[in-house]
């Protein structure tokens, strides 16, 4: 079963919404990107918290708010066929290579963006331990 361990926020304020969650929740900074963005963790979940007029990855305008959500999935073959058969249209692949960040990207009902990938400070699906690195 897909696991949520994601989720993108774009701020106005990167390093305050950070810190907020930082001092709120006790996340911690896994890493602090070159484009500004901040991932955050708790251990499970990953937010990374984005520049609010950094261009989206879709090519759609930025807006405040949630981006998009993230899920870890087992297989990404079957998983890409699921969503499809559900009405999702594949937007696109990145990848960052060793940076523990990649991401395949929907577009689904009402233009809400979802994605299946590896995030820093995230746990597999099957057990507590956080991703480090994508392999």
């Amino acid at each position: 079963m897909p696991k949520l361990r994601h989720i993108a926020y774009r701020a106005e304020d990167v390093e305050g919404m950070a810190n907020f969650f930082v001092n709120s929740f006790d996340m911690t900074i896994a890493q602090r990107r070159k484009n500004g963005a901040i991932d955050l963790s708790d251990g499970t979940i990953n937010i990374t918290i984005l520049p609010a007029m950094a261009p989206r990855a879709d090519g759609q305008p930025s807006h405040h708010g949630i981006d998009h959500l993230g899920f870890t999935v087992e297989d990404e073959e079957a998983s890409k066929q699921k969503v499809v058969a559900a009405g999702g249209k594949e937007l696109n692949t990145i990848d960052l290579g060793g940076s523990a960040h990649y991401e395949v990207k929907f577009e689904g009902p009402e233009g809400i963006v979802v994605d299946f990938g590896h995030w820093v400070g995230t746990a597999p699906i099957d057990a507590g331990e956080p991703v480090a690195a994508r392999s």
